[in-house]
């Protein structure tokens, strides 16, 4: 028995230092593969992915994830709790919806070092490494690692795959009006989708256009995005 919990500790042990060398790593390689990733390639889906540099990726498609996905990415520690605590008070109205109130940190903590789905211990990892990328990290590597491990469609991985598969272009070349309809199909791009352009993205892409005005002066803003 004392042999089985020294064994238990010492696994715990590793784990936890072999986590923390791969975030510390993170800061300057991008994840190899992430669990999402491999499971769209056991799904059939296929993985078309392209690890860019952010000074390739353009001002605008991460004026409009931040615009889409995260207004207050620059101020806050990596939670928004004003966010969060409507997302509940939504879902306690709506049973048969669910609306989400991550942060661009927290999907980035859940897309490289998670699983998808909805559970407690999953919410509990994703606290502890939202934590540590906004602490190891910083905002631009995050922003960063967002735009390049996001899913953006079946099997789309990151925006410059999106903007090869979509728009045939770089992702640095992408007008104002294409980042939008990117960032309009992220919360779930394989039902949301840019090509063909379904309703929702029609519909949420203006918003977003008019967001992007907005939030262009500001200058926590315009330091992450340049």
């Amino acid at each position: 028995m004392q042999t089985a919990w020294r064994f238990i500790k010492r696994l715990f042990l590793w784990l936890f230092v072999l986590q923390f060398v791969y975030i510390i790593l993170c800061k300057w390689i991008n994840p190899p593969i992430t669990l999402t990733q491999i499971g769209s390639l056991l799904s059939g889906n296929g993985l078309k992915r392209d690890y860019i540099n952010a000074d390739k990726m353009g001002v605008n498609i991460k004026l409009a994830v931040m615009a889409s996905e995260d207004q207050l990415f620059p101020d806050h520690d990596g939670f928004d709790i004003k966010a969060i605590k409507k997302a509940m008070k939504y879902n306690e109205r709506h049973d048969n919806k669910i609306r989400g109130g991550s942060t661009i940190s927290q999907q980035v903590a859940k897309n490289v070092f998670l699983w998808q789905g909805r559970s407690y211990l999953r919410k509990g990892l994703e606290v502890y490494f939202t934590f540590m990328i906004e602490k190891v990290w910083g905002k631009k590597r995050i922003l960063e690692t967002y735009l390049n491990v996001a899913e953006t469609g079946k099997g789309i991985f990151g925006i410059q795959a999106a903007a090869k598969t979509f728009f045939k272009k770089d992702a640095k070349n992408l007008t104002r009006g294409e980042a939008a309809m990117i960032a309009a199909s992220l919360p779930n791009p394989k039902v949301h989708t840019v090509k063909p352009l379904s309703r929702l993205v029609a519909r949420r892409y203006d918003d977003i256009m008019r967001q992007m005005n907005i939030l262009q002066t500001d200058p926590d803003i315009k330091q992450l995005a340049r």
